[in-house]
């Protein structure tokens, strides 16, 4: 669990117990379940990342929405995008074992997660791994629900394979770009787990 769960969920199970008190059933069921689903969404479970030499692992729970050709830093390759429903886990992983080479936070708009836009036009966190096989990108966007894109590494940080590195708060997308010689494994559709799924074998 993610201790801020524990804080936004304390005022509306607070508010449920008064309602109780008096007597307003319906309302104190109400902010109960509320505060419920909030610790739901903090949740945090543990991951135990693949054993696969070149694994490149998903920085997220959620459904790939799109995987595309796509240039970073003039340099050409393929960006895998995530959708992040409010059901799903919110805490991202380090794709690859590395260094946090940047976090370049971009304010921006909050269009719905899963439309293509969201990439390039929304709030988010643009993280720059270095790995000993080159550099990778992958971003912490805000969706039309999620508000607060928030990354716990600092740039200097050396990360283990499912390393946890921050979380979007409610629902939003996380993308992922590899160079071309990352031998993608993942389709449009599929769903993946943070720290477990493997995204592409990058040897």
């Amino acid at each position: 669990m993610i201790k801020e769960g524990w804080t936004f969920s304390a005022v509306p199970a607070v508010a449920g117990g008064l309602c109780m008190l008096f007597g307003w059933g319906w309302l104190a069921a109400l902010l109960i379940f509320f505060a419920l689903f909030i610790l739901y969404f903090f949740r945090d479970p543990n991951r135990t990342a693949p054993g696969d030499p070149g694994a490149v692992v998903s920085p997220a729970d959620g459904r790939v929405v799109e995987i595309v050709d796509e240039e970073w830093n003039g340099q050409p390759g393929r960006r895998i995008s995530i959708f992040l429903s409010i059901w799903d886990v919110h805490v991202q992983r380090a794709p690859l074992p590395g260094t946090i080479r940047a976090v370049d936070y971009r304010p921006g708009k909050f269009r719905a997660a899963w439309e293509r836009s969201a990439s390039s036009e929304n709030e988010q966190n643009v993280i720059t791994l270095s790995t000993p096989r080159g550099d990778i990108m992958f971003k912490q966007i805000a969706g039309w629900v999620a508000r607060r894109v928030i990354c716990w590494k600092q740039p200097g940080a050396s990360v283990g394979l499912g390393e946890r590195v921050g979380m979007i708060r409610f629902g939003s997308r996380v993308d992922i770009w590899l160079p071309p010689s990352a031998e993608i494994k993942v389709r449009k559709g599929q769903f993946v787990a943070g720290a477990t799924s493997i995204l592409a074998i990058w040897n």
